[in-house]
């Protein structure tokens, strides 16, 4: 009886440390990925010509990021601004120097399993890596 339980216990570990690398990778990447894209809608949303980051260039980001394997619902999406103003309005453009943030998050999902099989707290279901990012506002009318 102590050889199975020995079996199974280093079998979980074995599993464990072959597996923990590449699921970790896959968090990096994921959260590459979501830096990435904010860097690249508040350069586009921030430039000279918008001020804004309105839903369409959000519905086309969905797109790029389903793309990179990530569930479109999933994503969620916050735009702000550093003086209050709403940063989602083409009609009401963020004026240059005022600060436009961005914010994707996205759900852990099921990554951890492995680690709370062995006894490692994990994140809990609900909870997101996410993505931040800030840029001031070049849009001169």
């Amino acid at each position: 009886m102590k050889q199975i339980l020995v079996f199974i216990l280093f079998a979980t570990l074995l599993c464990w440390f072959m597996f923990a690398p590449v699921y970790k990778h896959i968090i990096i990447v994921r959260q590459a990925v979501l830096q990435k894209e904010v860097d690249y809608l508040l350069e586009v949303g921030a430039n000279g010509s918008h001020g804004y980051i309105n839903a369409a260039m959000i519905a086309e980001s969905r797109e790029r990021m389903a793309e990179r394997g990530f569930l479109v619902d999933e994503l969620a999406y916050t735009v702000a601004t550093n003086s209050g103003v709403g940063g989602m309005d083409a009609n009401a453009p963020v004026w240059r120097g005022t600060g436009l943030r961005l914010t994707i998050t996205y759900p852990y999902q099921r990554l951890f399993v492995i680690d709370q099989l062995v006894g490692i707290s994990v994140p809990l279901a609900s909870d997101r890596m996410g993505a931040t990012g800030m840029k001031m506002s070049e849009y001169v009318p």
